[in-house]
């Protein structure tokens, strides 16, 4: 459970395997083990795979108040030079993309590849309202939070396979959200990059989900559109999270991308 500084605390990451390294970047209210839980084996085959923690999750520390796209692309950054030292192949999904483009936009040095999955560019108006709403519920309702992420979070599909059981099961989890996760939503209320696009050096791939409600692949759009050069895959009948269940699709195609 390695520990690495950054500039206002220390960040929490793991790492497993050898080779060239990878640096998985989480979103709101994952970890390093929530997110990438099911992908990990597979890619640290042949890789040293690198899982930070963000502020708001796993053991994370840092100074308190409002975080920034800026301070967690630092934390990262913290993370990559404790593990590996640097270049690595970067992938973020969700918020943690835009994290991932913060570093790569910032610290063209660090990054060989970037894949960003399931994210976005700018907040629209669908963007903050969703953001929002999510907001209130955790604050109000934990249940109807849990509620509203599972119908949101996986497609139909997803969520009719796990059963009346499996989703009893899944609002009975109480290890999640992380604590920190309201922090990490407001970063995403305001997340906007579509300034430093343009400044990314390294080969970029986009992965977007065609039935993702809660980032539309509209997002994935908007990235590859400000991202030059860069290449765009749409995963069809694939909501935001169902990779994180049924994993197999998605590290064929990591694995694919990073050759």
């Amino acid at each position: 459970m390695p520990y690495a500084d950054h500039p206002d605390g220390s960040i929490h990451y793991e790492v497993e395997g050898s080779g060239p390294g990878l640096v998985l970047v989480h979103g709101v209210g994952g970890s390093a083990d929530g997110a990438f839980g099911t992908v990990v084996k597979a890619l640290a085959r042949d890789r040293t795979v690198v899982r930070p923690n963000l502020s708001g999750s796993g053991e994370t520390t840092d100074g308190g108040g409002p975080l920034t796209l800026d301070r967690l692309a630092e934390q990262t950054v913290s993370a990559i030079d404790d593990s590996v030292g640097g270049p690595v192949d970067l992938l973020g999904f969700s918020l943690g993309g835009a994290v991932a483009a913060t570093v790569a936009a910032n610290r063209p040095d660090l990054v060989n590849r970037l894949v960003l999955a399931g994210s976005w560019a700018y907040p629209d108006p669908r963007h903050q309202f969703y953001f929002e709403t999510w907001a209130t519920l955790l604050t109000t309702d934990l249940d109807l939070f849990r509620r509203f992420t599972t119908l949101t979070g996986f497609s139909p599909a997803a969520v009719n396979s796990w059963g009346h059981e499996g989703l009893n099961a899944s609002l009975d989890n109480h290890a999640w959200p992380e604590p920190g996760i309201s922090r990490q939503i407001e970063v995403a209320l305001r997340s906007d990059i579509r300034e430093i696009l343009p400044k990314i050096t390294a080969p970029t791939s986009v992965i977007g989900f065609a039935q993702d409600e809660m980032v539309p692949i509209e997002g994935s759009r908007q990235l590859h559109s400000g991202i030059p050069g860069s290449t765009l895959t749409e995963i069809e009948g694939q909501g935001h999270m169902d990779w994180i269940g049924n994993p197999d699709q998605m590290i064929e195609l990591i694995r694919k991308i990073l050759g």
